[in-house]
């Protein structure tokens, strides 16, 4: 009885403190936004053909051979997308993809699921499918005996979880387990034009977005407010939201925020850091305005930055390692009294990372970063500036690598005045 009581007690205090939560989200229902101006920009967007998957397993297969691996596993996550098209989600149950060196692909995965991942296969394979009380990485080790693939290396994409590398050791103990990056990266880091033109479309419908939320942020309104303007915005352009990050304040002093209170008041900094994706492939566009009029220590930090962007921009050419253009912003913002290095005030993250079907993937522009920039990488230029105690600035733009260059996604705003050009 006493257990009883206790439980009772604990499911009024829980409904309580859900009160709060739930008239919020009437309210913000109650307060749906006026979407009648926008329009789907992304109908007529070409998604990935069979053609271009087939063209990057063919790609996949050239580098196993020019890296000695017979093959390569990869789980389900974007670099299955990637291959095959297939759209599935990471649980317990072992759905994944091996590449061999020749050949069609195999895709292992549960009985009961095959149905369902066949919905997204978009190129040939041998689909193998395994029992509640069977062990996948026997799937995987058979395969492998069939195509002669048994003694060669095996590489392993650098998200597959531990489990199955270690179920694949002991089903197939000849096998040399490697990295599969020179095969994995060496095809993702580099975007076809049908890529780069998903990612523009991506980057079209965010700026779209940051445009119309722009003129609707007022006085009083909290992040949270801001945030589900910018989705919704996004969703009746065509996009699919990724993440709408608000820092308001001296919450922008921190990259990624901070959980206290912030709501929107004259003469304070707003950052955000919006995304979404078109066809599976994303869009990262930060911006940072001040409410009313700016300061004149906010102007400099904001021109600061506006300067820092362009030196990452121009020091992004082909050959030129992706750290370079890390240190090319962090010696000018030394120049200039911040740091040094990483520490505040000042640049404490990295100037950029990559993108494509995922937000941050391989490689970054971070010191020490070594591979050479070429033609067909995709990178986020954001060298922020973060004062704690006060506020923070990023701009964010993406660019893609061409032969000649880097060129933007979204082309950086020029004053603080006019954050959006």
């Amino acid at each position: 009885m006493q257990q009883d009581s206790f439980s009772g007690r604990r499911r009024v205090l829980k409904i309580a403190g859900a009160l709060p939560l739930l008239a919020a989200a009437h309210a913000v229902r109650a307060a749906e936004p006026d979407l009648a101006g926008l329009a789907d920009i992304t109908k007529d967007v070409a998604p990935i053909t069979a053609t271009e998957r087939l063209a990057r397993i063919a790609r996949a297969q050239a580098l196993m051979k020019a890296n000695g691996i017979g093959a390569v596993l990869v789980e389900a996550g974007s670099s299955l997308v990637y291959f095959t098209g297939v759209e599935w989600h990471r649980s317990e149950r072992l759905t994944a993809a091996v590449l061999p060196a020749e050949g069609d692909p195999c895709i292992v995965t549960p009985f009961f699921e095959e149905p369902s991942v066949r919905q997204t296969l978009a190129i040939p394979c041998d689909v193998r499918v395994w029992q509640e009380d069977e062990d996948p990485l026997k799937l995987v080790a058979g395969f492998l005996r069939e195509r002669g693939l048994a003694g060669r290396s095996v590489g392993i994409e650098e998200t597959v979880r531990y489990f199955a590398v270690d179920g694949l050791a002991r089903a197939l103990p000849d096998a040399k387990i490697v990295s599969s990056n020179p095969v994995v990266r060496g095809c993702r880091m580099v975007k076809t034009a049908p890529e780069i033109a998903l990612m523009q479309r991506a980057t079209d419908v965010t700026i779209a977005a940051y445009r119309w939320v722009h003129r609707r942020i007022e006085k009083g309104m909290t992040r949270e407010q801001i945030a589900a303007l910018m989705n919704a915005a996004t969703r009746k352009l065509g996009g699919d939201p990724e993440f709408a990050l608000v820092l308001i304040g001296e919450a922008a002093a921190y990259p990624h925020g901070s959980r206290a209170p912030q709501v929107v008041a004259d003469g304070q900094v707003v950052l955000m850091d919006c995304g979404c994706t078109v066809q599976g492939y994303q869009s990262d566009v930060s911006r940072t305005f001040v409410f009313g009029a700016a300061s004149k220590e906010q102007r400099t930090v904001w021109e600061h930055v506006r300067a820092g962007q362009a030196k990452a921009f121009a020091a992004a050419r082909i050959g030129t390692p992706a750290g370079a253009v890390d240190d090319a912003v962090r010696g000018f913002y030394e120049s200039l009294g911040y740091g040094p290095r990483y520490r505040l005030p000042g640049l404490s993250h990295r100037t950029g990372h990559g993108i494509g079907l995922d937000g941050h993937e391989p490689v970054n522009l971070v010191h020490g970063e070594t591979t050479p920039l070429a033609a067909g990488m995709c990178f986020s230029d954001e060298p922020g500036l973060y004062l704690p105690g006060k506020f923070g600035v990023r701009l964010e733009d993406c660019f893609h690598m061409t032969p000649t260059g880097p060129k933007w996604f979204s082309v950086p705003p020029v004053s603080i005045d006019e954050p959006l050009g």
